[in-house]
């Protein structure tokens, strides 16, 4: 192997950033957007005060790490976001729903192949989250009425959401991200269906292996979040005459109840409500109303030297507290969910949504996040919380798109708009693949279309982006940008080089689809995707070969995200939904990706006669 010259110090330094982000991107307990922005600051501070000039004697402008934001890669990501949303919200995709539940009531055993089919189709069209939020309570209410696990069901339909992905330009944002960079670079644009044959051959074959293979392989998993749990009851503490606790403030009664006792009002007589503050005198005839388990009130009652009453019935053995039509049910934080990245504390769970909290699942919980208690925790994607509450609430939260509701019902919107929106999208698609607009533009219309046509208000146009992918896409293009100007990809690409000499082309091109695999499974497949397609590009050049199947290495192997919960962010949604553990992705994951990347390895490799 020869020496290899370091490259300049300006290359270096985007070099280390790399690294360092890389790394940031891969820790759960740092936002993805935090780092994006930390590289965006590093990157536009770091050229103002050390200016480069490249070979070609122009001075790069540090505020050329912004063009990011204005970039047709994610102008296009954004519209398509806001697309999807128009088909959840006018119930375009209700009719899918439908068949699948009636499709596995009555052929259960083809039922998940046709599953696994369709949900691959729309996910070639429409980013998947919307998809696999629609089928996940279709998946477990055909679970629970066949007496199964869901285990075995949600973890390949999510997988396959993500191998459709891979088959078109529009199917991830992964994909808008590696054509952009790579026409910014001078390479002929791919059109929408440039590579659908080797993603149709590697679907096949993951298709395939998820029906047959993949439900044997699993564990029967069940998320134990309603074991040991009570439920809460509403009911007041009314303080007779002569009891120990006329005359004390009410702090010293909360202390009593070693701060357990959550008063929510206080009724002074007929009508007249005093406001629950620390110094307040509680006097006889009060009624403190709280909301608890059973036992934790009626040890509260003895506490404060009361009686415990539900409604104007005194409670006793004869007349049990009630819940009324409190109902039990699971919900699960989305990834476009507004309280990502909030407290539950302050998340208001009671007054803005309706939900009394009772219990939290997280996969990977840390020790200290219980420490700190649940109120002081902060909501993820995929976050599975145990709520109480009314029906009408729960149909309330299921129409809105902070949580997805795992109750197993069908419920789904229906709209006389649906078929409007179905082919507004269909138009948008269709305008991209003959070539007549960018998706970009064809998609930015659309969205307009949808605006003008009241399919969507401004509020759920604009709930429907997601910072956290804006900020990942705009840092990873001014990572890769930076990459480029200073000559650190090329310089990656002679390591590369150097060190598979002798190596067959082919083995390096799946030796490059293979690191961008394990990479994408450890940090965001974006950032990964953005990163590498600059060093693909210079080492086709360097080995005179053409670019497009080192570019396709780049971007199959950002969307083979499958061996780890934190690859994708659809999988901690399965993944909390259907109980799974850490090592179920990795057992029927890893197989899975090492499957699909000998496949299109050798796919791409017999294509373009590498």
């Amino acid at each position: 192997m020869t020496a290899l010259a370091l490259p300049n110090y300006h290359a270096l330094a985007v070099l280390l950033l790399v690294g360092v982000a890389l790394f940031m991107f891969s820790r759960d307990r740092i936002p993805l957007e935090t780092t994006s922005l930390v590289v965006l600051a590093v990157l536009t501070v770091g050229f103002e005060l050390f200016p480069y000039t490249g070979p070609d004697g122009r001075t790069l402008s540090p505020t050329d790490f912004y063009s990011g934001f204005g970039h047709q890669a994610l102008i296009a990501v954004c519209a398509l976001m806001i697309l999807g949303q128009g088909l959840i919200r006018s119930g375009a995709l209700e009719p899918i729903g439908r068949f699948l539940a009636v499709f596995w009531r009555r052929m259960p055993a083809l039922s998940m192949l046709a599953t696994l089919l369709i949900c691959a189709a729309l996910s070639a069209f429409v980013n998947n989250t919307p998809i696999v939020v629609m089928l996940l309570p279709i998946l477990i209410g055909v679970a629970l009425r066949t007496g199964q696990s869901p285990s075995g069901i949600l973890l390949p339909v999510g997988l396959i959401s993500i191998v459709g992905g891979m088959s078109t330009t529009i199917g991830t944002s992964t994909n808008l991200l590696v054509v952009g960079v790579a026409a910014d670079m001078g390479l002929t644009p791919f059109q929408m269906f440039d590579f659908l044959i080797p993603a149709a051959i590697a679907g096949t074959v993951a298709i395939l292996y998820l029906w047959l293979i993949a439900p044997r392989i699993l564990p029967e998993r069940q998320v134990p979040m309603q074991s040991g749990v009570s439920r809460l009851y509403t009911a007041q503490i009314r303080i007779q005459k002569g009891s120990s606790s006329v005359g004390r403030k009410l702090a010293e009664v909360i202390e009593r109840c070693d701060g357990q006792l959550k008063v929510e009002k206080i009724q002074r007589g007929p009508g007249v409500f005093v406001t629950p503050l620390p110094d307040v005198s509680l006097k006889a005839g009060d009624r403190i109303t709280t909301t608890n388990t059973q036992d934790n009130l009626r040890e509260f009652a003895r506490l404060l030297d009361g009686k415990l009453y539900s409604g104007d019935v005194e409670v006793d053995e004869a007349h049990p507290l009630s819940a009324e039509d409190q109902q039990l049910a699971e919900v699960a934080i989305t990834p476009t969910s507004k309280l990502l990245g909030v407290r539950v504390g302050e998340a208001r769970l009671l007054s803005r949504y309706g939900l009394r909290l009772l219990a939290l699942h997280r996969y990977n919980r840390d020790p200290q996040d219980r420490s700190l208690g649940v109120d002081n925790t902060v909501l993820r994607s995929g976050d599975v919380l145990l709520v109480q509450s009314t029906a009408d609430r729960l149909d309330t939260v299921k129409d809105g798109g902070d949580f997805l509701v795992l109750d197993g019902s069908v419920k789904l919107p229906k709209t006389t708009k649906a078929p409007l929106a179905l082919g507004i999208m269909a138009t948008v698609i269709i305008i991209a693949a003959l070539g007549i607009m960018p998706i970009a533009i064809s998609a930015v219309f659309g969205v307009l279309t949808l605006l003008l046509t009241r399919i969507l208000t401004w509020r759920e146009a604009m709930g429907a982006l997601s910072i956290q992918v804006v900020m990942i896409i705009v840092a990873s293009l001014a990572l890769g940008s930076a990459l480029m100007r200073t000559g650190g990809s090329e310089w990656i690409a002679q390591v590369f080089i150097a060190f598979s000499m002798g190596v067959p082309s082919y083995v390096m091109l799946g030796g490059l689809m293979l690191i961008m695999a394990l990479l994408t499974n450890v940090v965001s497949n974006n950032a990964a995707a953005v990163i590498g397609t600059p060093i693909a590009i210079s080492l086709a050049q360097q080995l005179m070969l053409p670019a497009e199947p080192f570019v396709l290495a780049v971007l199959f192997g950002a969307n083979l995200s499958f061996a780890t919960p934190m690859a994708y962010q659809t999988n901690l949604l399965v993944m909390n939904a259907g109980g799974y553990k850490f090592n179920d992705f990795v057992r029927v994951g890893l197989p899975l990706m090492l499957l699909i990347w000998l496949v299109l390895t050798a796919t791409l490799a017999y294509a373009y006669h590498i």
